[in-house]
Parts: C-alpha cells; structure tokens; sequence
C-alpha cells in the first residue's frame, strides 16, 4: 500500500467508531514490545507490569485522537495513585510528537512508533487499522478492552474501576 493512500485511509477510519470487547479477538495476553520514548531512551512495556495499561495508538494529523489526549492527561493526574498508567503509542515522528506532547503538558510516556506502529496496533488487536485505537490491559497482562476511535473518560473509569487486585 503506498504511503500516502495508507494516510488517508487511516485518517478517514479514525473517524469511524467500532468498538470491540476483548472477547471478540483471540490476543488475550500483551504482547511484548520496545520503543523509544521522547528522550530517545527505550522503554519496554513490561515496565509497567503489575499497573492497569490504557494503551493509546495515535498520531498528532489524527483529529480524533489530538481530541481525547487532554482527557487522559486529566485521568493520568487522578488515577496515578491507584496504579493506572496511560502509555501513548505515537504512529508518528518524533518531532511532531515532541511539539504536540509539549503543547498538551502530556504527563505520561509516549513512545515513538512511527509507521511500524501499524503493525504493532494489529499485534493488540486492531483489525481496522485506525487510529486512534486503545486498549486497556489488567494488572497481569491481560487485554481486557479493545476500542478503535476514541475512548471516553466514563468508558475508561468503568473499565479500570471494575479490575480488582
């Protein structure tokens, strides 16, 4: 697929909302994976082992996910203590994402993906290909809520709440 028809294509089916429940896809388990982040140090993602993971596959062009970002900042603030971490995937260049995070005062990682973030979204589960595309893992690893398009603070808040120790 040339690059620029794979843009369009992402950008028109981000704007499509198809929510789907973990049980709908046969990954249950993370997969493992390592990127860098904004300082260029790479970070793992079994750092964040024992916390509950939203983890969001965005990128600065995608108007629905430059929307929802000042609302997980918001959670990031709130739930922090309560062992929830948001971890941002950016299918994106680091430039871009560097001036975007600076403008929204992101307080949680984001990794740079650039375009093999594609594939890594398909690793979680993302059949559309859209953006922006969120899953949110348990305390042990596993996927327990997929969404492609944007995830709403009460859908977050329900599904974190309701993960038990």
């Amino acid at each position: 697929m040339k690059p620029l028809t794979l843009f369009f294509g992402l950008l028109l089916m981000s704007q499509a909302n198809f929510p789907f429940a973990a049980s709908d896809h046969p990954i249950k388990t993370r997969p493992n994976f390592s990127l860098p982040d904004l300082e260029r140090k790479v970070r793992h993602i079994n750092e964040w082992d024992g916390k509950v993971i939203i983890l969001n596959f965005w990128a600065t062009w995608c108007p629905p996910c430059r929307k929802e970002i000042p609302e997980f900042v918001k959670l990031q603030d709130e739930y922090r203590n309560q062992g929830v971490q948001f971890i941002g995937v950016a299918i994106d260049n680091e430039q871009s994402v560097s001036q975007f995070a600076f403008e929204m005062d992101m307080n949680y990682p984001s990794l740079i993906a650039e375009i093999k973030g594609i594939g890594l979204a398909q690793q979680y589960g993302n059949r559309a290909g859209a953006l922006p595309y969120s899953v949110i893992i348990d305390r042990h690893g596993q996927i327990v809520f997929r969404k492609t398009g944007p995830l709403s603070r009460q859908r977050i808040i329900n599904t974190i709440t309701s993960l038990k120790e």
